[in-house]
């Protein structure tokens, strides 16, 4: 079954484990930047929502 294109990166946020929470990220977007599993990435608290970036040291 296809998503719908307005609907493709829209994600549920889902329990992982007793405290944590997460969400998938779309493999096209993720394949763009060049990011890899295990990769560290900086999640930030912005305006309306949140900023997730490249991590670096």
């Amino acid at each position: 079954m296809n998503r719908k294109e307005s609907e493709k990166n829209i994600r549920k946020i889902q329990k992982m484990g007793k405290t944590s929470l997460g969400l998938t990220l779309p493999v096209e977007l993720v394949e763009k930047l060049r990011w890899r599993e295990k990769q560290k990435v900086l999640v930030k608290k912005v305006r309306g929502g949140l900023l997730v970036k490249d991590w670096k040291k």
